[in-house]
């Protein structure tokens, strides 16, 4: 037995491509999976109307949803909003549409990697808090011993590429490397609009990376809109295949 999941991320309700999401529809009706999950950046500037798109989308799946907060899902018009409760309009989508994974295989911990402000513009890459990281590991910890895989969800890639001479994610590597001494098996994200799916090591400790490209018009590096199909058995036995969302393919 597997738990099957849809990976999608960085749909960019505002900037969507409308042929990206049908064709990620229709897989989602075809492959009928246990889970869709988004890990972030649902919108393009966290409009009302960006929103409400976003909701009629994922309310037409007819699977559980799971969603995670991007850095575009804070308002950028409403600095008052931003600054005083970033996450408003998220919450209402997520309360509307979002669900829970029941799973003998999986089980999918949140890691939330967004923050209102930070002290370097501009505020597009990651940014671990203690707090956020303390509420992730203390997740963790409830599940040592589990038999399940264990994933971790967040919008942002903890490392950055391999050969980068810096992480774009602050407090990044601590998170990685004190998520993986937990026993988790990998971690789920988006943000950079490329897919990649690798085994990655920091302070002495490994774990799989794997990311889902964009479902938008705002592609990067000539890589085509794109989601993944993940399938997880027990034992940290994840296997993914990537799927472009291109009418050509």
């Amino acid at each position: 037995m597997t738990t099957r999941l849809i990976h999608i991320s960085d749909v960019h309700f505002g900037v969507e491509d409308r042929t990206a999401l049908e064709i990620a529809r229709r897989a989602i009706d075809a492959e009928a999976p246990d889970a869709v999950v988004c890990t972030g950046d649902l919108t393009q500037r966290a409009t009302h109307r960006q929103y409400a798109a976003a909701a009629e989308w994922f309310a037409g799946l007819n699977v559980p949803v799971l969603l995670d907060p991007g850095n575009h899902d804070m308002p950028y018009y409403n600095l008052w909003e931003r600054f005083t409760d970033p996450y408003k309009r998220y919450q209402t989508l997520k309360d509307k549409v979002g669900g829970e994974l029941q799973s003998a295989d999986v089980v999918l911990v949140p890691l939330k990697t967004t923050v209102r402000a930070q002290p370097r513009f501009p505020w597009s890459d990651g940014f671990v808090t203690r707090n956020a990281l303390e509420d992730t590991l203390a997740r963790l910890a409830v599940l040592k011993g589990d038999p399940r895989s264990i994933i971790v969800t967040a919008h942002h890639p903890l490392l950055g590429p391999a050969n980068a001479p810096k992480n774009p994610t602050i407090g990044g590597d601590d998170a990685f490397a004190a998520i993986a001494a937990t026993g988790a098996h990998a971690v789920i994200s988006g943000h950079v609009h490329v897919p990649f799916d690798e085994m990655r090591t920091a302070g002495g400790h490994s774990m799989r990376m794997i990311g889902a490209g964009t479902l938008s018009t705002r592609l990067r590096h000539g890589a085509p809109p794109s989601f993944r199909l993940i399938s997880c058995a027990r034992g940290g036995e994840i296997a993914t295949e990537l799927r472009e969302a291109n009418p050509a393919v």
